[in-house]
């Protein structure tokens, strides 16, 4: 119910705006690709992109619509990578861990990291498969 006004020079730092989408998303009760499969056990790449999108398009309708918007605009981040320096691998190491939570805190945690990174990776670069 809060308005903010984006004009304000608070929200100029881009870091600030998006450590409070971060926060946003990491808070929220389920994260955004919830649920199984997330954990690279697929290796044949092939299939592993097909996976991803079957995921993706499993997804509840309102964690489908969000990834799609938030993800629209983080393709749109990389294509500036020239002046921001955010890459692919740059926007997915930030995001990877904060949208991709592991099904369960058990084993290797940088495992997981480098999973939800590599989904990060390649919804960013097969968006128009994807979505």
């Amino acid at each position: 119910d809060e308005h903010l006004n984006l004009d304000d020079g608070r929200w100029e730092d881009i870091h600030v705006v998006t450590g409070a989408l971060k926060l946003f998303l990491r808070e929220l009760p389920e994260p955004l690709g919830k649920g199984q499969g997330w954990d690279g056990e697929i290796q044949d790449p092939a299939l592993r992109g097909r996976c991803i999108r079957d995921l993706v398009l499993s997804l509840p309708p309102a964690h489908h619509d969000t990834m799609k918007v938030l993800f629209r605009h983080l393709c749109r981040v990389v294509e500036h990578r020239e002046e921001n320096r955010m890459s692919v691998q740059s926007v997915a190491i930030v995001f990877g861990p904060t949208l991709l939570r592991p099904a369960s805190e058990e084993g290797n945690m940088a495992m997981h990291m480098v999973f939800q990174n590599q989904v990060v990776e390649h919804i960013l670069n097969h968006y128009g498969y994807i979505f």
